[in-house]
């Protein structure tokens, strides 16, 4: 499989689906799979016409296992490809809506906290692993958890390895609905609709309001 089948985007009028296909390495990222995602991220950020984006994991088993572990040790020059996919898709203008279809872990956890919307399936669970892997997360990722869960379960996650289940997710807020396999996309698609039919400057002021008020 070449580069360029491992992200795919496929567009069906106003909503554009972004799905990481690489299930047998559980949809872990490279170097240049976050390439991808930027330059895919950066031309839905400027394209007027678009007026939702979700993100999904192919196969329905994994959304995605973060970096592909085998590539951290790769010296990657010039600015942090993860800090520019993530800086891309949190300044995409319209609704974006993480379909977590499956574990979603480390860097994956990016990908849904840059987020508007997280809908995860039961088999889900939620770990970030940086203290085992010898990393540091996105500040912007500490930051969005925190909003999200509060000081303590935050720690857990991060200084404590905990992995949370999509139960407690839901519970906690750090996804917004939990639904079965089979209605997932349904689900995601309903939750695009009104964006979807929305006019453009309307979503996009509404949106940036939602960016204010987090700060």
């Amino acid at each position: 499989m070449s580069d360029n089948d491992l992200i795919m985007a496929q567009r069906e009028g106003a909503c554009l689906t972004v799905t990481i296909n690489r299930p047998a390495k559980a949809n872990s990222l490279t170097p240049q799979m976050l390439v991808s995602l930027r330059d895919v991220f950066l031309e839905a950020g400027s394209d007027t016409a678009l007026r939702a984006v979700i993100i999904t994991g192919a196969c329905g088993r994994v959304f995605c296992a973060g970096a592909d572990l085998n590539t951290l040790s790769i010296d990657v020059k010039g600015p942090d490809p993860w800090d520019e996919m993530a800086e891309a898709l949190r300044a995409i203008p319209v609704l974006t809506l993480a379909a977590i279809n499956g574990p979603c872990i480390g860097g994956g956890m990016t990908l849904a906290l840059s987020c508007d919307i997280r809908v995860c399936v039961p088999e889900a669970r939620f770990s970030y692993p940086v203290l085992k892997n010898n990393v540091l997360p996105g500040q912007y990722d500490v930051n969005r958890m925190h909003a999200l869960i509060g000081p303590g379960r935050s720690a857990a996650i991060l200084l404590g390895g905990d992995a949370v289940s999509a139960e407690d997710a839901a519970m906690w807020g750090l996804v917004d609905r939990m639904v079965t396999q089979e209605v997932l996309t349904d689900t995601c698609q309903t939750l695009c609709a009104p964006a979807i039919a929305s006019a453009d400057g309307h979503l996009k002021t509404l949106k940036s309001m939602l960016g204010r008020s987090s700060r």
